[in-house]
């Protein structure tokens, strides 16, 4: 069987057995295509470990990123595992290569003065999901939850979180965190707990429903955040994980303690926190209300 007959039996099978995709196929055969321009005259039989090394180190001279070079090694490996299925080669050369590491892309964060901007009032909306989408906002950037963690609150948890100015919330791997909620956030919960009761359904227990009373959905947060940004004429396209990003990039520039942003974001390893110390820091801040922007009271004068 000539390589290129191979390479079309190859994709035919995973079409008809795991259903794949047109442009997931079409995309193992552009990968399995670069294989067989790197390998030449060679036939597959004879493409060893070292070969491999040579290709992988040849693509990414000419450019191509760590992440296009691991998926392009999935497909070769899956393509020499089923040649090596039906005798087609002695051993799979893939086996054990790893791509080169990807420069670890830093998360995009709000200005100060933008998030600001970002936590204006809107104009022109309903008065109830204005009150509901402040709240959610202000609670995003004060304690930098995740989306899946916002959506999932309970409205019990309200009276503590205005009593007390934390919020517990259950995150990754069933894992709970006690995390501080400003005075900005307190302010705008407030103000949504007020008038929670005219859009939620009676039985509902969810802090932040949607326009039918139920629980809100990732979905509709992710729409009317987007639709904030554009209406406040912030120059980018605005998500929920950037409000989370911007939450660690201010409270770092203002306190340098990645430990305390580590356990605030609920971040297993302190690895994962590292990420923004690429920042400047600006001074150090003994307590979270003085690191945070929207935490801080209101100078006198």
């Amino acid at each position: 069987m000539t390589p290129v007959a191979a390479v079309d039996a190859w994709l035919t099978e995973l079409s008809a057995q795991r259903r794949m995709s047109p442009h997931t196929l079409s995309n193992y055969r552009r990968d399995i295509g670069k294989l067989l321009a790197a390998a030449g005259d060679l036939p597959l039989a004879g493409v060893q470990v070292h070969h491999v090394r040579r290709f992988v180190a040849q693509l990414h001279g000419q450019g191509l990123a760590g992440r296009s070079l691991a998926r392009l090694l999935s497909a070769w490996r899956g393509f020499f595992r089923w040649l090596g299925e039906r005798g087609m080669v002695p051993a799979n050369p893939c086996d054990g290569i790893r791509p080169p590491k990807s420069p670890r892309l830093l998360p995009k964060a709000l200005s100060v003065d933008e998030t600001a901007r970002l936590l204006e009032a809107v104009e022109d909306d309903d008065a109830l999901q204005a009150a509901r989408d402040l709240a959610m906002f202000e609670l995003f950037y004060s304690s930098g939850l995740r989306l899946a963690e916002l959506v999932a609150l309970d409205s019990d948890v309200l009276d503590d979180v205005l009593r007390e100015g934390e919020i517990r919330v259950l995150g990754k791997r069933n894992k709970l965190r006690l995390v501080p909620v400003g005075r900005k956030a307190r302010e705008a919960l407030a103000a949504w707990g007020a008038v929670r009761g005219e859009l939620a359904r009676p039985d509902e227990t969810a802090l932040f429903v949607g326009v039918r009373g139920a629980r809100i959905s990732p979905r509709m947060v992710e729409s009317r955040l987007a639709r904030r940004a554009v209406l406040l004429g912030l120059p980018t396209h605005v998500h929920p994980h950037m409000l989370r990003h911007s939450f660690a990039s201010h409270v770092l520039q203002s306190s340098g303690d990645l430990r305390a942003v580590q356990e605030m974001l609920g971040h297993a390893s302190i690895a994962s926190t590292q990420v923004y110390t690429h920042l400047d820091f600006q001074h150090l801040a003994k307590v979270y209300d003085a690191a945070h922007p929207r935490a801080k009271a209101k100078q006198g004068g």
